[in-house]
């Protein structure tokens, strides 16, 4: 096949070109080289062996241009995480949700009909609870003075009683908690409209905390597994939120790179006219805690600090059902969480972005293209 990947050159993306490439593949990378990923060197080592053109998404006369041929998209570009706060709104609308617009349109004015987007785990915002009383239920918002006083686990909401975590299905009610993940949800609804209208094809991979090498560093976009990095790479403990106790699931990004494969490999006809999303993770769920405490032991640096509080977006427990990507794409992740974070301690980084310093205190966010 022949297949554009939007966002070629960024963490994801990229590994999703070599990839596709070594199993015989043609790709061409459009990505347009933020500054907060990229930073001011210019298109990163990795892809030399592409055809690169830098071009933004929400040019829809150069995506008319580059798509006659395609077999199918990739869609990595989007500008990724937790948001700096709410003036970031126009930004993440504009590169995510204008960006897959105009996409969608010059897909539809070129005949390709073929959509693998990148979706995320941050659509669900809060994960699956059950209440002893009252069954599945979904936690309202956590309140500023129960985690000022400590308490981070959210309560039932209609009973107050203490609920267990489980695992989240792709059918969970989808309720976003930050300005990045409304527009992640768009991206859905967008690309679910367009299959519908034009009888296309569009799986959306919901991405859980990715990590690995290419991720980029030094900057408050980055996910939480580099910025623990990066203070551990200067000397200092890494700093957790909350108790340290949150529950994510890490994938490795190679695995996330063959769900992207196996997607795009599916005969198109199962899912013609519609979206069909499915949860890429490792199906290993582990701490936020935990995820410091093994990467300062692998790089032998002072263990993680944790100082409680929480950003006004986080929410508690997200882990992922991984039965449907298994049942529909045949994907099983296949890096353990031990065998990735050891690897992950001197893996290769992309170089310092155009936003200087990580944030005072680190969180559970997650990283996407």
């Amino acid at each position: 096949m022949h297949i554009l990947i939007t966002g070629g050159a960024g963490f994801i993306g990229s590994h999703v070109a070599d990839l596709l490439a070594d199993s015989g593949h043609r790709v061409l990378l459009l990505d347009a080289l933020l500054p907060q990923a990229h930073g001011s060197g210019g298109a990163p080592p990795w892809t030399d062996r592409h055809e690169l053109v830098v071009g933004d998404v929400r040019d829809g006369e150069l995506l008319r241009r580059l798509l006659p041929g395609m077999d199918a998209v990739c869609h990595q570009a989007a500008m990724v995480g937790h948001g700096l706060d709410p003036s970031d709104a126009p930004d993440y609308a504009s590169h995510n949700d204008y960006g897959t617009a105009v996409l969608l349109a010059a897909m539809h004015a070129t005949g390709v009909g073929r959509l693998v987007l990148a979706g995320s785990m941050v659509v669900y915002g809060e994960g699956r609870y059950d209440c002893a009383t009252h069954g599945t239920v979904r936690p309202g918002p956590r309140r500023p003075a129960e985690l000022a006083a400590g308490r981070f686990e959210p309560p039932c909401p209609e009973c107050g009683a203490a609920l267990v975590g489980g695992l989240v299905g792709e059918d969970a009610p989808l309720d976003p908690r930050s300005t990045y993940a409304a527009s992640k949800l768009a991206q859905e609804h967008l690309s679910g409209a367009w299959a519908r209208q034009t009888g296309g094809s569009v799986w959306s991979l919901r991405y859980h905390n990715v990590y690995g090498p290419r991720m980029p560093r030094d900057t408050p976009y980055a996910g939480v597994a580099s910025i623990f990095r990066s203070a551990l790479a200067r000397g200092e403990a890494p700093t957790v939120l909350e108790d340290g106790a949150q529950r994510r699931d890490f994938v490795h990004v190679t695995d996330v790179a063959e769900a992207n494969a196996l997607a795009l490999a599916a005969d198109p006809a199962r899912t013609a006219g519609r979206l069909e999303a499915v949860n890429v993770c490792s199906g290993e769920p582990h701490t936020v805690g935990e995820l410091a405490a093994t990467l300062a032991s692998a790089m032998d640096g002072p263990q993680p600090v944790t100082v409680g509080g929480a950003r006004a977006a986080d929410v508690r427990h997200v882990v992922a059902d991984p039965a449907k990507a298994r049942a529909l794409l045949g994907f099983r992740a296949g890096v353990r969480f031990a065998d990735g974070v050891a690897a992950f301690a001197t893996d290769p980084l992309r170089d310092p972005a155009g936003l200087t310093g990580p944030p005072a205190v680190s969180s559970p966010g997650v990283t996407t293209p």
